[in-house]
């Protein structure tokens, strides 16, 4: 699909940001690609494709049915995760559209799509969606039904807890810092992460603002530790018990590597790697097996404990 993604190294957060397999893949041939396009203005787009009908090893890129077209005011935060979680709904992470603090106001507003954390039905019509009647904000005026969570700045990635449901978001920060954000899977969606009202758990270019109804962070860390954040995932693999429930996030620019693991109230952070890495992505193999990926040499390592 070179042919219509953006991938200019200049732009370097624009270009194929996403891929998800449709849980019944084995019998549809469907996955769903988030990518931003070659032509101007700056657009993300979610779609659909399915497998060639004559080559089952291959996919077809004239397969492509488009769900989402979201105008993007500038090229950088994109956020760029899709992935189906365990109710079988796509989950959509969306940036606030650019720039830097958010001048649109993206973050708190929820008539548009930028800034959310998006649910989709794409089980009912081939190549189209549904707006899952559950979701928090269906038939609120003013307000997007698609929209899941909102109050994020540049979603860089979520995942699921595969035994727990639980989601994990990991927000880029502006300039001071980094966050994961944790939704419970007992929630039913609508939570406020608070940007631009917030930068993780201090007030934005302020030095007082109202934290009602915001849901922090679980971890948090400074520009002195780093520059940019990358979500990963909680580890569910059976080759080292010793990690299990852990979850683990990384920072591109150092190459540093936590691992969060829960208290009775809280969760503890500790540095189990400085890898030197640009860690631009995690990855999870059918096993729960974790792999990270760096984008400096285009290699891709797999996680052990030491």
């Amino acid at each position: 699909v070179r042919d219509r993604v953006h991938y200019i190294d200049r732009e370097n957060e624009e270009g194929l940001l996403g891929m998800a397999f449709h849980p019944k893949f084995k019998e549809n041939g469907q996955f769903y690609l988030y990518y931003t396009t070659q032509k101007e203005p700056h657009t993300s787009v979610v779609s659909q494709f399915k497998l060639s009908a004559t080559d089952k090893t291959v996919a077809d890129p004239a397969s492509e049915k488009e769900l989402l077209r979201i105008p993007q005011p500038f090229w950088n935060h994109n956020g760029g995760t899709i992935c189906f979680g365990p109710d079988g709904m796509l989950y959509i992470g969306l940036g606030d559209g650019g720039s830097a603090n958010d001048p649109q106001g993206a973050g708190q507003r929820r008539d548009t799509w930028l800034g959310k954390l998006l649910r989709l039905d794409v089980t009912t019509n081939d190549g189209q969606y549904t707006v899952p009647p559950d979701n928090p904000f269906v038939g609120q005026p003013q307000a997007r039904p698609e929209i899941w969570a909102y109050g994020l700045r540049n979603p860089w990635r979520f995942s699921f807890d595969r035994a727990t449901g639980d989601i994990f978001i990991a927000d880029v920060g502006q300039n001071r810092w980094e966050e994961v954000n944790f939704q419970p899977a007992s929630s039913a969606g609508g939570e406020n992460y608070g940007w631009n009202i917030m930068e993780a758990t201090h007030c934005f270019q302020q030095e007082t603002c109202d934290r009602d109804g915001l849901a922090l962070p679980i971890f948090e860390y400074s520009h002195s530790q780093g520059c940019s954040i990358t979500g990963g995932y909680i580890y569910r693999g059976a080759a080292y018990p010793q990690l299990t429930g852990n979850y683990f996030v990384a920072d591109y620019c150092l190459g540093t590597i936590w691992r969060l693991f829960p208290q009775i109230d809280s969760w503890q952070a500790d540095v189990v790697l400085d890898s030197d890495l640009a860690i631009s992505t995690f990855g999870q193999d059918v096993d729960g097996e974790l792999y990270v990926a760096d984008y400096a040499n285009g290699a891709i390592y797999r996680l052990r404990p030491n």
